[in-house]
């Protein structure tokens, strides 16, 4: 599997710091022109004692990123803030920092559906990627969604559904997942 190398000043979090996150948020990597902008369910506990999305280790979305041909290199996740210059943006559809997405009311989802359609009206990607079809179909109310392109747009933005690239979804090896990506790469060029 790539590995992204941290860069020098990257230092990962200890144990008490990740177990601190718990409820923390992680700031947005949105703005205007982006292609894609792709959506966590909601920051990991890793991640938001870093501050870096995606960042657990065993996360697979810069590996697939980068196989799916939208980076030139594997980025690591303290390298997110290059995103934008490519023509992409992260957020998530819940900010708030949990151990386990299961953890999230729907009630959550919901609401953070409500805020991420506002966001997507505010930046108008030409793409969302959520990265989770169970949280798509919660926060949205579209039971019946799938993988890939949707027929329903989020705050007049089309919606791509991909796996998630949590180390957890096990049915979605890294090859999978770099395939679904690269599909959204090529309808996102």
């Amino acid at each position: 599997m790539l590995s992204a190398a941290p860069p020098p000043a990257y230092r990962p979090p200890t144990a008490d710091e990740v177990a601190a996150a718990a409820d923390r948020t992680i700031d947005d990597l949105v703005g205007p022109g982006l292609r894609v902008i792709f959506s966590g369910i909601n920051p990991s506990l890793y991640s938001a004692a870093t501050g870096h999305h995606f960042a657990r280790p065993g996360n697979r979305f810069w590996p697939a990123l980068h196989r799916a041909g939208f980076t030139p290199t594997l980025l690591h996740p303290s390298q997110q803030w290059t995103l934008p210059e490519l023509g992409l943006g992260i957020t998530n559809v819940v900010a708030r920092a949990t151990a386990r997405a299961d953890e999230l009311s729907p009630a959550e989802l919901i609401d953070g559906g409500r805020l991420l359609a506002k966001l997507m009206a505010t930046w108008r990607p030409r793409y969302l990627a959520v990265l989770g079809v169970t949280a798509y179909r919660a926060a949205f109310g579209r039971p019946k969604a799938r993988m890939g392109v949707q027929d329903e747009t989020v705050g007049g933005v089309p919606v791509w559904v991909l796996p998630n690239p949590s180390g957890l979804n096990a049915r979605f090896q890294i090859d999978d997942l770099a395939a679904r990506f690269a599909e959204l790469r090529a309808a996102a060029t």
